[in-house]
C-alpha cells in the first residue's frame, strides 16, 4: 500500500484544531520515534526509512515496526509504507541492531490525531508538535494502491483546503532532517 499523504506547516493551530474536532474525536498520544540505517547510510541514501515508533496513549502503549520506500511521488513524497505492530519494543532494537542497523536519529513527537471519512476514504489527520522544532504540522494521509495515488491526493488537498490548510503551506521537509539540522546548530553555537 502507498501512504498517500500531504504534510503542512499550520499558521492557526486553534482553527485547525476546531475544524478537526468537527470531524472526529481526536486521540491526544505521544511517539518516540527512532530511525534506523546501515553505517554507510543506505536507506537515507535512497530516501527509504526503517522506524520503531512507541506510542503513548491515554489507555495503551503500543510499539510499531514500519519500514518506508522511496517516494512514487515526487511532489509529495508518498511511500510505499509496511509496518506491523510488535510486542516487545526493546528486542526490536536489539534485532534490529544485532543486524547491522545503526541508531540514525531518535525524538519525541506531541500528536493529535483524528480518523474520518471524508470523499469516500478512510483518512487520518495528525496535529503534530516536535518539540525541538518550531510550529505545528499537519499531516493527511490514506492508504491505497499505487494506481489511486493521484485521486487519493486530490482528495487529500482538498480536505486540507477544507481545514483551512492552502498549497503555500505544503512542506517537504522531513522531521528527521529538521531535528539533525537544529542539533547540529545548538552544537556548533557552543
Amino acid at each position: 500500500m502507498i501512504e498517500a499523504e500531504l504534510k503542512a506547516c499550520v499558521h492557526a493551530p486553534e482553527e485547525t484544531l476546531r475544524r478537526l474536532e468537527e470531524r472526529a474525536v481526536g486521540r491526544a498520544e505521544v511517539y518516540q520515534d527512532a530511525y534506523y540505517d546501515t553505517a554507510e547510510g543506505s536507506l537515507e541514501g535512497r530516501n527509504a526509512e526503517l522506524r520503531v515508533r512507541t506510542v503513548h496513549g491515554a489507555d495503551e502503549t503500543r510499539t510499531i515496526l514500519t519500514y518506508k520506500g522511496a517516494p512514487v511521488d515526487e511532489e509529495s513524497g508518498s511511500k510505499p509504507e509496511h509496518e506491523t505492530r510488535v510486542a516487545d519494543a526493546q528486542a526490536v532494537h536489539a534485532m534490529l541492531r544485532g543486524l547491522g542497523y545503526v541508531p540514525a536519529v531518535a525524538f519525541g513527537k506531541r500528536c493529535r490525531n483524528y480518523a474520518f471519512e471524508a470523499r469516500g476514504r478512510q483518512m487520518l489527520a495528525t496535529l503534530v508538535r516536535v518539540p525541538e522544532l518550531d510550529g505545528t504540522f499537519l499531516e493527511l494521509e490514506t492508504l491505497v494502491d499505487e494506481k489511486d495515488l493521484t485521486g487519493a491526493l486530490d482528495d487529500v488537498r482538498e480536505v486540507l483546503a477544507e481545514l483551512g490548510i492552502g498549497a503555500d503551506d505544503l512542506t517537504r521537509e522531513q522531521y528527521t532532517a529538521a531535528v539533525r539540522a537544529r542539533r547540529e546548530g545548538a552544537a556548533a553555537g557552543r
